[in-house]
């Protein structure tokens, strides 16, 4: 599903941020990402999404090589990724729902294609019967179910979450870990970006950490160790 191959990334003031990253993800997993700040986390994400390229290396989604991916083809691969954020990124003007169908809107979708979607995906999320709610008028935990169900409506086949709960309390934070596994139960590959050591540890499933952009540890059953 996601390969590494030697990924290096190094910027023009000559900082290498990532060293030798070598890295196999099979379809299906949870696996979580750890790390201290500036260890080359966001850096690995934004080279899955086509936000950033790779130095050198070689970078597998499927069977499609996006190390040199083009301008035009990285809509279609942020359609197959879906990514979910710290600060939610919703449109305070719109409605949950809105929100949720602006998604779909951007990449031409007809109304009647969006009104079967996005009601099934809301009730998949736990927000059915709020879709005229603002996002000021729920709790934060309510929005981040929004911006997960948004990332799923292209029905991506892998779902980064960077530091999903960092603003969330421990009861929604446990909510939309629920959540997530419950998305990968029906097959969708998740990738955690977290600095909670509980949820991490809580999860027992696949820990990769990163460290002066090097994976100094790759656990199938793996505890937060920095």
């Amino acid at each position: 599903m996601i390969k590494l191959i030697d990924v290096n990334k190094i910027y023009k003031n000559k900082i290498k941020v990532l060293d030798s990253i070598n890295l196999s993800i099979k379809a299906g997993e949870f696996v979580s990402l750890v790390g201290q700040s500036g260890t080359g986390k966001t850096t690995l994400v934004k080279i899955l999404t086509g936000e950033e390229r790779a130095s050198s290396g070689k970078v597998w989604i499927g069977d499609w090589d996006i190390t040199r991916i083009g301008k035009s083809e990285i809509p279609y691969l942020r359609r197959q990724i879906g990514v979910i954020f710290q600060d939610f990124k919703l449109l305070k003007k719109k409605t949950l729902g809105e929100n949720i169908s602006f998604a779909l809107q951007v990449c031409g979708k007809s109304s009647s294609k969006i009104k079967k979607i996005v009601p099934g995906v809301m009730k998949i999320v736990g927000l059915a019967g709020k879709e005229n709610r603002y996002p000021d008028e729920v709790s934060g935990g309510e929005q981040q179910r929004a911006a997960i169900a948004r990332a799923l409506v292209h029905q991506p086949k892998i779902l980064l979450a960077d530091e999903p709960t960092g603003n969330l309390d421990a009861i929604n934070t446990s909510e939309i870990i629920d959540l997530l596994l419950k998305i990968n139960n029906f097959g969708t590959t998740i990738i955690l970006v977290s600095h909670n050591r509980e949820v991490v540890n809580n999860l027992n499933r696949r820990v990769i950490t990163i460290d002066e952009g090097r994976i100094v540890s790759d656990r199938s059953r793996g505890k937060y160790i920095i």
